[in-house]
């Protein structure tokens, strides 16, 4: 392990923007916007929070803004207003664009992992300041592609109701092994509606044609993923014909899992100051 998973670092207190949907709470190391390179802005997954990224906040990406946030009923964010239309991919991104607009944010590389990765997709339609992309645990699908996308063990990922020891296991499933005490709480904080609404929604086919967007986008795109990923099909990402992606071939970290960030740190942080240099970003 990079990092000592029980131990939490952040920088900076929590801070709060308000969107039409709900108060967003997000960490920032630099309030006062001082840097010119685009800032980072790391986004979670399912059941998750900005501390999963914890490590990658204390780590050293050169003069950067950095800055997390936790999706609308996840974290210390409010539970959505609205949740039909908040607690969707689409309806996610939207918030994020509110959440760069409060901040003065014109410009921004995205590290998305797992439903934060499908939001980064849906940001390249809707911000056109995407400088870059950075996906993990994140197949860029469609409603034809999602069966070949995935695996069959999506655990409890659609589930509004999940107590007890699924609470755990989820957090396994998505984590590490064992999980952290703060992962299983993540999972227990979630406004199960976001799941249920998130999940609904992805397999009607009512977010975008994610796989059409990776093949047309001239915004640079790395794919990291671990091979031990238990929700991705790696033959599937790697079949897609992308129109700018990180060194022409997804990233696949051996002995990994969902969240290959959290499992080995240093090298994932390794890839992303690379992903930076390569891109000029």
């Amino acid at each position: 392990m990079g990092n000592d998973l029980e131990s939490l670092s952040f920088p900076n207190a929590t801070r709060y923007v308000e969107t039409r949907f709900g108060r967003v709470a997000y960490t920032d190391t630099d309030p006062d916007g001082s840097f010119s390179a685009p800032p980072l802005v790391f986004v979670h997954g399912n059941s998750a929070s900005r501390k999963v990224f914890h490590a990658q906040l204390a780590d050293d990406f050169g003069p950067r803004r950095l800055l997390a946030l936790d999706l609308l009923g996840h974290g210390e964010s409010d539970n959505a207003t609205n949740p039909e239309r908040a607690y969707t991919q689409r309806g996610y991104a939207a918030t994020i664009v509110e959440f760069f607009d409060a901040l003065g944010i014109e410009r921004a590389v995205v590290v998305g992992w797992s439903l934060g990765g499908h939001v980064g997709l849906e940001l390249i339609p809707r911000f056109p300041g995407l400088a870059g992309l950075i996906v993990t645990g994140t197949p860029p699908v469609n409603n034809n592609t999602l069966a070949e996308g995935f695996l069959p063990a999506v655990g409890y990922a659609g589930a509004e109701n999940i107590t007890g020891d699924q609470v755990a296991e989820f957090a396994e499933q998505i984590t590490v092994s064992p999980p952290p005490k703060w992962a299983i709480e993540d999972v227990r904080r979630t406004d199960g509606q976001a799941r249920r609404i998130m999940f609904t929604s992805f397999v009607a086919g009512h977010d975008s044609d994610q796989k059409a967007l990776v093949e047309r986008s001239p915004v640079p795109l790395a794919i990291i993923d671990g091979r031990e990923d238990p929700f991705i099909n790696h033959d599937y990402v790697a079949s897609l014909p992308y129109a700018a992606l990180w060194r022409g071939t997804p990233t696949v970290l051996e002995g990994r899992g969902h969240a290959a960030f959290l499992e080995d740190s240093s090298h994932y942080d390794e890839l992303i100051r690379a992903f930076l240099h390569d891109n000029h970003l």
